[in-house]
């Protein structure tokens, strides 16, 4: 529901690439480590260079504890 809620699968999908990586290749890709806070963070603030060269844009609506609730479902897909 956040997902929907702030546009995020405009450039994401669960399971298949769209303008950033799917959820599922983030999930893979830091799959074993403590990634809620970094990942959180660029929920909020964006990022680039992570996952390809398109920089993520900044959701400064999106609070502190919903990035980390999308965080934790993302990194909760296998």
């Amino acid at each position: 529901a956040l997902a929907k809620k702030y546009n995020c699968l405009t450039c994401h999908a669960v399971d298949k690439k769209v303008v950033g990586p799917s959820y599922k290749e983030v999930s893979t890709k830091y799959a074993g480590q403590d990634v809620t806070a970094k990942l959180a963070s660029k929920v909020i603030k964006g990022g680039s260079g992570a996952c390809g060269p398109v920089p993520m844009p900044a959701n400064p609506q999106v609070s502190q504890a919903e990035a980390a609730t999308l965080v934790k479902w993302i990194m909760s897909l296998k």
